[in-house]
This record gives structure tokens, sequence and C-alpha cells, in this order.
């Protein structure tokens, strides 16, 4: 019996150390996309203007209209919009069912913050980041793109977008209503999701709805 006892404590001290081992990687990780989206990241009069602003799909309230997440999105990409530093607005997020459609959401508020709906692109199959970034350039044609979502989110965006072969800026969308344990949930998560964006562009690419080009831009 003491001898089963030595073994389950060992392994028990194993578990912990890859535990810990996992958590240390991570943290690396997420400081290391850290460091290097901040050459890349500007307030909204700051950054250079691009073709098109990439706004990242959130939660919506039950409702269907969007959250305030997604409200803080699409108001930074229509204050870019405002200032002329990009001509679309290219909008993704996810519409997996017909009871939850992000783009339709961003559209409407958009539309009531004064953007017309012809500079208004929707992408229905943005049902992650990776999808959203991924789609923006096989899909859409963007080379350039202003990424808009929060800063606890911004530096994997522009991640994934710069390995899809896109010069990507961002503009953070952040406000300073969040409530604190929500803004402290959202950090502590982008560190495990970190290590599944270097895992899906290095190691193992997940599966992506597809379909035929469409250029947000009429010639």
């Amino acid at each position: 019996m003491r001898t089963l006892i030595t073994i389950a404590q060992k392994i028990l001290h194993v578990g912990l150390y890859l535990v810990l081992a996992v958590f240390l990687l991570a943290g690396l990780l997420r400081i290391g996309l850290l460091i290097s989206s901040r050459p890349r990241t500007f307030l909204a009069a700051q950054v250079q203007p691009a073709p098109a602003a990439l706004v990242l799909g959130a939660g919506l309230n039950r409702d269907g209209s969007p959250g305030v997440v997604l409200r803080d999105r699409v108001r930074t990409a229509v204050e870019l919009y405002d200032q002329g530093r990009v001509q679309k607005i290219l909008m993704s997020g996810d519409n997996s069912t017909e009871f939850y459609n992000e783009p339709a959401a961003m559209l409407d508020f958009a539309i009531s913050l004064g953007v017309p709906q012809e500079d208004i692109v929707l992408d229905y199959a943005g049902r992650r980041t990776y999808d959203s970034c991924y789609r923006a350039h096989a899909v859409f044609g963007l080379d350039r793109v202003i990424v808009i979502t929060q800063a606890f989110h911004l530096p994997r965006a522009l991640f994934l977008c710069n390995a899809f072969d896109m010069v990507a800026d961002g503009v953070p969308a952040d406000d300073a209503n969040y409530r604190l344990r929500y803004y402290t949930f959202w950090w502590v998560r982008e560190i495990l999701a970190t290590i599944k964006a270097i895992w899906d562009i290095y190691l193992i690419p997940p599966d992506l709805i597809l379909g035929e080009p469409e250029s947000i831009f009429i010639d």
C-alpha cells in the first residue's frame, strides 16, 4: 500500500510540473506576442490609412444586438471610416445558426452610426479569429488591413493576420467601463488562446469555411 501511495504521489508531482511548464510556456508566448505587436498598435488618430478595417466578432445580447465589447469595436471602425483612414469596413463574425448573426448585428449598428451600407462588407464565416484573418486575405483579397478589437485580443489577431501575408496594424477598441472581473478573465484566457493560435499556424491548421473569392472593392 505504501508503494502505491508513493507512486501516486510521484505521478501527482509530475502532473503538477507539467501543468506549470505549460502555463510558463503559454506565458512566455503571450509576452512574445505582446512585445511583437506593440510597434503595430496605434490609436485611431495615429494609425496609417489602409484600404479596409477588419472588425472581429464578439458576443451578442439576448435580443441579438451587439454586446458592449462588440459595440466598442464597431464604434472604433466607424471612427476610422469617418476620419478617412479606411474606405471599407469588413465585419467578420459568427453566423453558425440562424439565431446568432454577429455580422448582421454589426451592420445594423454601423448603419445607425452613419456608415453607408455599400461601404460595409459582411463575412458570415468568421467563427474564430483564425477564420476571420485567413478569409480576409484568401476570400476578400486584402493585403493590408487595420484590425479592430480590444487590447487583450489585439496581439493574437495581429499575429494571425501577419501569418496570412497581410500587413496589419491594430487599433484597440477598449472602454474604461468594462467590469474588472470580465477583463481579467479575458486577459487570462488569451494566454491559452495564444498557444492555440501558434498550434494552428505552425502545427495543425484547422478546417475552414472558404468559398469563391469576392473582392470588397469593385473596379
